[in-house]
C-alpha cells in the first residue's frame, strides 16, 4: 500500500507534467510515486527515463530471466514497489506469472529451472555488499547464456539496484499495480 514518501510527491504542473501524468496513467493506471517524488529534480527524472527506454532495448538475455533478477534483486532489497511493478509488468509482457509470483521465496519455490536459479542467485550476489558473485556461478552463465547474454543481465542487475535502492531510500512503497489487474498476490520471501 502507498505510504508516505520521505520526500514528499511534488506538485506535477505545466505542459510536460501532464504529458508525463498521462503517459504514467496510461501505462499504469496512475502516476507512479517514483515520478511524482523525483519530479522535484527533473534531469534526474529525465536520466531515470532514459536510462528506463535504453534498457528496454536491449534484447540479448531473455525476458523472463531479466525479470526474475531485477524481482530478486527488489525482494532482497526490500522494495515492494520494484516488486509490485515487475510483477505487473511481468502481466503486461505476457512472461511466466507462476514463476513471477514465487521470485520473493524462489530458493523454496519448485518452480524455477537450475538456469532461472542461478540467474537469481547471480542478482542477489550481484546486490550484496560487498558482492559476493563466485568464478563458478559466473562460468555457469556465460555456459549457458552466453557473452552478449551475461554482460546484459549483469547491466542490468546494475540498473535493477539503481531503482530498488533509489526507492527504497526515498520510502517510496508499491502502489498495487499488481492487485489492480487480479494477479494473485506475491509469494512471501521466507524469513528463516
Amino acid at each position: 500500500m502507498t505510504g508516505n514518501t520521505r520526500i514528499p510527491k511534488a506538485e506535477m504542473t505545466g505542459v510536460y507534467a501532464a504529458v508525463v501524468k498521462r503517459m504514467s496513467r496510461k501505462m499504469l493506471g496512475d502516476v507512479a510515486d517514483p515520478v511524482a517524488v523525483t519530479w522535484h529534480n527533473r534531469k534526474v527524472l529525465n536520466f531515470s527515463f532514459t536510462v528506463g527506454r535504453k534498457v528496454q532495448k536491449w534484447d540479448k538475455c531473455d525476458e523472463n530471466l531479466k525479470s526474475f533478477a531485477h524481482m530478486a534483486v527488489a525482494s532482497l532489497v526490500g522494495c515492494s514497489f520494484c516488486l509490485d511493478f515487475g510483477y505487473f509488468q511481468a502481466h503486461n509482457e505476457g512472461l511466466d506469472l507462476a514463476k513471477a509470483r514465487e521470485v520473493p521465496r524462489w530458493r523454496e519455490s519448485d518452480v524455477f529451472t537450475p538456469l532461472e536459479r542461478d540467474v537469481m542467485e547471480y542478482a542477489e550476489a550481484m546486490t550484496a555488499t560487498p558482492p559476493t558473485v563466485t568464478d563458478e556461478l559466473s562460468a555457469r552463465l556465460l555456459d549457458a547464456l552466453g557473452p552478449a547474454a551475461l554482460v546484459e543481465l549483469t547491466a542490468f542487475v546494475a540498473v535493477s539496484n539503481l531503482m530498488t535502492r533509489t526507492n527504497t531510500a526515498l520510502g517510496v512503497e508499491s502502489q498495487e499495480f499488481s492487485a489492480s489487474c487480479g494477479l494473485e498476490p506475491l509469494a512471501v520471501r521466507s524469513t528463516t
